[in-house]
């Protein structure tokens, strides 16, 4: 046992032995002596720590100021949260300020200002993302705020970003030839640009498509129809607007994207049709008025009115307060009843059957009709019926037919209120309802006795 640890101790002595840990050492502690024990170093985060003073003092005097402004001029919707997010961040503001102005008198003295511009970068980033969090208050952009802004701000910090970009820029894969036969490229670093500017852009443009959605909603001299078509025009053109100039930012010849035309339409063949088609067929149901927002409709056995007319689906609100999102497709392929295309009106049976006992039947007709016109919601005109439809097994049969006008408020509830008036009627004058009777017939049978013929037989 002692002859293993002896020899487990000389291989461990041979791998690490104290020149080679001395070699290792050695320019850590140089590294940690020029850069970090420095005169200049020190200067600089004591004037890093000394700039929070001022900060702290600055910061809540403008956050009132700010506050203050806001009581004043009230303001509403995304310059609420802007106003908001600035006096959150007054301190951190302050604070940017009074680094700023000490790089900038560094700098004019050519004196080492680089970890002063290192915290410039990470608060920067800092205050990007406390601003995309407090005005967007989207989970989603705060983390994409989040993952962006703080690399680039760690790798601007330790001086590295001048070489990634260019290690990005050498990352590049020619797509096509100019004009004069010059190749054409695109590099990693223009994809990061491109879908950075275009993050921005679409955001600008879904925001600048909601003020129009809402301005247009106000309108009254147009219908809902061409309401819809509008915002689905502007929902299509604005991003693809949005991504075109994002394109010519970063310098891409729009003539190169020729080169893909055949693959996306392949695309689209065999992958995308079934979107093709929500989104064509979008147009279509808004182009010939067949279903508007506000309609009440029932497909598939699923009933409630449109409360939305997206590029690729029908929003759909029930009456359970549920919300379907229907694919525009299914409204073309499969059939769709509109209770309110034409008009609202709509006809609610109410079925029901007095006993054979009863002898005045026009009475029972009488009394169906007058607890139908009692329900505030039945119609006057048209007004309401009631038929003698059959001779049943049990009872004879009437169906009482009435309107409404309201169908969105549903038709379940005012049968339902109906025929609870009619049940009322019925028995305050005698009128039996009947329910289904059975004749049961009962043959005897007498059990054969034992060691006669018949149990043989």
């Amino acid at each position: 046992m002692a002859e293993r640890t002896s020899t487990d101790g000389s291989l461990l002595s041979g791998l690490l032995s104290v020149d080679d840990i001395r070699t290792w050492i050695e320019p850590v502690v140089g590294w940690a002596r020029q850069n970090l024990l420095s005169v200049d170093v020190g200067l600089q985060i004591g004037l890093v720590c000394g700039a929070l003073v001022p900060a702290l003092l600055i910061g809540p005097a403008c956050r009132k100021y700010v506050n203050t402004l806001i009581a004043r001029h009230d303001p509403q919707g995304i310059m609420l949260r802007l106003a908001n997010a600035c006096a959150d961040l007054a301190t951190p503001f302050a604070l940017y300020l009074m680094l700023t102005a000490m790089r900038v008198a560094l700098g004019s003295a050519d004196y080492p200002i680089n970890w002063i511009a290192a915290t410039l970068s990470l608060l920067s980033a800092w205050i990007v993302v406390r601003v995309v969090t407090l005005v967007i208050q989207s989970r989603f952009w705060s983390r994409v705020a989040l993952y962006i802004a703080w690399p680039v701000a760690a790798l601007d910090a330790f001086g590295a970003l001048g070489p990634v970009v260019e290690q990005m820029r050498a990352l590049a894969i020619p797509i096509g030839e100019n004009a004069d036969g010059a190749p054409i490229d695109i590099s990693l670093f223009d994809v990061v640009r491109t879908l950075f500017y275009f993050t921005i852009l679409f955001w600008g443009a879904s925001f600048i498509g909601r003020i129009v959605e809402q301005r247009i909603q106000l309108v009254e001299d147009l219908n809902p129809s061409l309401r819809a078509l509008i915002v689905k025009i502007l929902n299509v053109v604005l991003p693809v607007i949005a991504l075109l100039i994002a394109l010519q930012i970063v310098g891409f010849n729009l003539a190169t994207l020729a080169v893909f035309s055949g693959a996306v339409g392949l695309g689209v063949g065999l992958g995308l049709q079934r979107i093709a088609a929500n989104f064509i067929a979008g147009f279509t149901l808004i182009a010939d008025r067949s279903i508007k927002p506000h309609d009440i409709i029932e497909i598939d056995g699923t009933f409630g009115w449109v409360t939305a007319m997206q590029a690729r689906y029908v929003a759909l609100r029930t009456r359970d307060g549920t919300e379907i999102l229907i694919p525009n497709d299914r409204f073309m392929s499969e059939g769709v009843v509109n209770w309110s295309r034409t008009d609202r009106e709509v006809r609610i049976h109410a079925p029901f059957g007095v006993s054979y006992k009863t002898r005045d039947l026009k009475l029972v007709q009488k009394l169906a009709i007058d607890a139908a016109r009692s329900v505030e919601r039945v119609l006057e005109r048209p007004a309401p019926v009631c038929h003698l439809i059959a001779y049943g097994e049990s009872s004879v049969d009437f169906d009482l037919r009435f309107w409404i006008d309201d169908p969105q408020n549903g038709k379940a509830n005012v049968r339902s209120d109906v025929m609870l008036v009619l049940w009322d009627r019925l028995h305050e004058n005698d009128i039996e309802i009947p329910f289904p009777q059975r004749d049961l017939h009962v043959r005897t049978w007498e059990a054969p006795v034992p060691g006669s013929g018949a149990e043989s037989a």
